[in-house]
């Protein structure tokens, strides 16, 4: 998800296309939003090794907010957006998240989950009003911060579940590497390499982020400045298909 030298080769590219409206975020914006939520996270307490979760529908600010773990050594745990309030209370303490990153649309579900979770500092809404100190709007709560990046820069990851088949969903805990954020983690390149991506490309995603595929597809795509593009994911999806081709 770290936009790096793309943000100023390609600053005003699409990172991000969202299929169904033709939003689209440029690379400049993605390398500004996620250097402003790093310096966020920074501030609330999270050090690297931290975790904090996103529970959202495919938005076009999902990316912003895994790209802000990456680049300051957090852990980063993508929730399926259609648990139920208790679910999704379950993996946010188990996975020890410090924030939970949600959307308007996932709002109602997200704050009745907070009453169970004691440990979350703050909850952003990327697209809807705070309410107090606790809950606030992405954008008012990050406007404070530079959008450059923070001093401590350092690779992040991903931390996924497990769907549960076999009692409760179970986090995939992979180690964070000493190593610059402009390289990606290791397991990266062979995907990108078994599935043909190149530079500039185009991947299609209408597969929810929450899952793996659709999560390192678009990880790949932005780390070789192309764009992803996207469907909103307001329906339940049982496929996780790609198409990618040159830009």
């Amino acid at each position: 998800m770290y936009p790096g030298t793309h943000a100023q080769a390609r600053a005003d590219q699409p990172a991000i296309i969202m299929a169904g409206s033709g939003e689209t975020v440029t690379y400049r914006e993605l390398e500004a939003r996620s250097n402003r939520l790093a310096h966020l996270l920074r501030a609330v307490g999270l050090k690297r090794r931290d975790h904090y979760a996103v529970f959202m529908e495919n938005h076009s600010r999902f990316i912003e907010c895994d790209a802000a773990g990456e680049r300051s050594g957090l852990y980063y745990t993508n929730v399926n957006s259609f648990l139920t309030a208790g679910e999704l209370a379950y993996i946010i303490n188990n996975s020890l998240s410090q924030v939970l990153i949600t959307s308007q649309a996932r709002r109602k579900v997200a704050l009745e989950a907070l009453r169970e979770c004691p440990n979350v500092r703050l909850c952003l809404i990327v697209d809807g009003p705070g309410e107090g100190t606790r809950i606030r709007n992405l954008d008012e709560a990050t406007a404070e911060f530079p959008a450059t990046p923070i001093g401590d820069e350092s690779l992040g990851a991903a931390m996924l579940y497990s769907s549960g088949t076999t009692g409760r969903p179970k986090g995939i805990l992979r180690p964070l590497y000493d190593q610059p954020v402009a390289e990606p983690h290791p397991v990266l390149p062979s995907y990108m390499n078994n599935w043909r991506f190149r530079e500039g490309m185009t991947y299609l995603m209408p597969a929810p982020l929450y899952h793996s595929a659709p999560l390192v597809g678009a990880a790949g795509t932005i780390r070789l400045g192309g764009r992803s593009s996207s469907w909103s994911g307001l329906t339940k999806s049982s496929s996780c298909i790609s198409s990618r081709n040159t830009a």
